[in-house]
């Protein structure tokens, strides 16, 4: 095992035998403009080694080793030298650094087998880092993305306790043992109360997931998992902050022997009867609803949204519980002072995925009514994953092609950014933004909020050009 200090590696432990896995250097991919690291000499492609002597497993441990006042690191510029570099700076100041990857050790990956797997329904011929499955307790911390807690070895959970990385996102789908490992097609995942109870124990906090596959974990079983994932919300220092209730998701990619069924009307009106009845218990006993659907549960049951007030503070945005109802907030907050008129005429398209196009329809109307601007509104199925009704997140490329193909799209077309890749200009099956524009022949914006909606349907047309 590594000789390991609280965050990192220490150089020492790197040339004894038992150290079979080294860190990679971090390497630079930006630099803050009037950062110390600028003031220093970095610049993207130099590779940082070490932090007083340690080197850092991930961004998690780089962190918690710049905050000293005094700091010697070790780099490689781009050209391959190696340099070390004394100096002081304030507690806690950041060196402005941004890296090319947020884990320098490797990524961990899950073990489990889980038949609702959005990874294993894809095709197959993709790009490699398209099938790799995420179970990283770093990832989750740092970026919200769920885990199952299944994979952690012992010196992972004295990370955790050591470094305070909380709240942690866990996929929960079953608190029963025996049905939660056969989810999981694992017999670890059995193991999550008395994990809970670990968490509880040191003051760590979860938010938590269940992803409703019918006939399976839905019924008395969601209503038992719910249950017991509140005992662990109360008190001053609730271990389960909340928990997001979403319907599984199926591709034409699985495999047809899976044994699992969509979401269809009928039992999307069941859930929210059902989830309904118990946020009122919870309401009682712990003050706020604990735990909430997604907004796929409405949308597919053909009902209106909860209020904005019913979803607190957003605890589960990310996860698709009160996106929309945030979005068409955020959405009042941009057209509360519309021009009544452009300069100049502008005709353009806003795409989204069928699903959410009626939820939609009165703010494109609102931005109708300005004088010389039309904005057309396409909520599009999406053929490549097999799924009528679909989440704008998961449009690709293949389906813009296909549902825009031959309409009118105007002047420019405004995309959505929950489709891309995060930090990239790529959807799910690989195209790219810039194949997107060539072949529809028309300007391409990515539009990130409401606000930014707003802003490019608006604003005039001289700088549009297609990629």
């Amino acid at each position: 095992m590594w000789n390991e200090s609280s965050a990192g590696i220490a150089l020492s432990a790197l040339n004894k035998k038992s150290a079979t896995l080294i860190p990679k250097p971090a390497e630079v991919e930006s630099v803050v403009p009037g950062s110390i690291g600028e003031e220093l000499g970095f610049e993207p492609g130099d590779k940082l080694l070490s932090i007083n002597g340690i080197r850092p497993r991930d961004l998690i441990d780089y962190r918690f080793l710049i905050v000293q006042e005094e700091l010697q690191l070790q780099v490689i510029d781009s050209k391959g030298h190696l340099h070390d570099i004394n100096f002081e700076k304030d507690l806690d100041d950041d060196l402005g650094l941004a890296f090319t990857e947020a884990l320098f050790d490797g990524l961990h990956q899950c073990n489990n087998q889980c038949p609702f797997c959005f990874i294993d329904q894809q095709p197959s011929g993709q790009r490699k880092s398209l099938y790799l499955k995420d179970d990283d307790y770093r990832l989750s911390f740092l970026y919200g993305s769920y885990l199952t807690l299944t994979n952690l070895k012992e010196s992972d959970w004295q990370r955790i306790e050591a470094q305070r990385l909380s709240p942690l996102f866990v996929s929960v789908h079953a608190t029963q043992p025996e049905l939660r490992a056969k989810l999981l097609k694992n017999a670890r995942a059995g193991l999550l109360i008395e994990q809970l109870k670990w968490f509880s124990q040191r003051n760590l906090q979860i938010h938590a997931q269940v992803v409703v596959c019918p006939g399976i974990n839905d019924g008395k079983a969601l209503e038992q998992t719910l249950k017991d994932l509140a005992k662990f919300a109360k008190g001053n220092w609730p271990v389960v902050i909340s928990t997001a209730v979403v319907p599984v998701g199926l591709t034409r990619f699985r495999p047809s022997n899976d044994g699992l069924v969509p979401v269809d009307l009928e039992c999307a009106q069941i859930v929210i009867c059902q989830v309904e009845l118990l946020q009122k218990q919870f309401q009682r006993s712990i003050g706020h609803n604990f735990a909430w659907l997604s907004d796929e549960w409405y949308l597919i049951a053909g009902q209106p949204l909860p209020k904005r007030s019913s979803y607190a503070d957003l605890p589960q945005e990310e996860n698709g519980v009160g996106t929309i109802r945030s979005f068409l907030e955020n959405m009042e907050i941009a057209t509360s002072n519309l021009p009544k008129r452009i300069n100049q005429s502008k005709n353009c398209s806003w795409v989204v995925g069928q699903l959410v196009q009626k939820a939609l329809t009165d703010v494109c109307k609102r931005l109708n009514e300005i004088d010389g601007l039309t904005l057309n509104l396409y909520g599009l199925p999406s053929p490549y994953w097999g799924q009528e009704q679909v989440v704008t997140g998961l449009l690709t490329g293949t389906d813009l092609l296909n549902g825009l193909k031959d309409r009118d799209l105007g002047d420019q077309l405004l995309l959505p950014s929950v489709m891309l890749r995060q930090d990239q200009n790529v959807f799910l099956d690989g195209m790219s933004v810039e194949e997107i524009g060539s072949k529809l022949q028309v300007p391409v914006r990515v539009v990130h909020g409401a606000a930014d909606i707003v802003a490019a349907a608006t604003e005039n047309l001289e700088k549009l050009s297609i990629k």
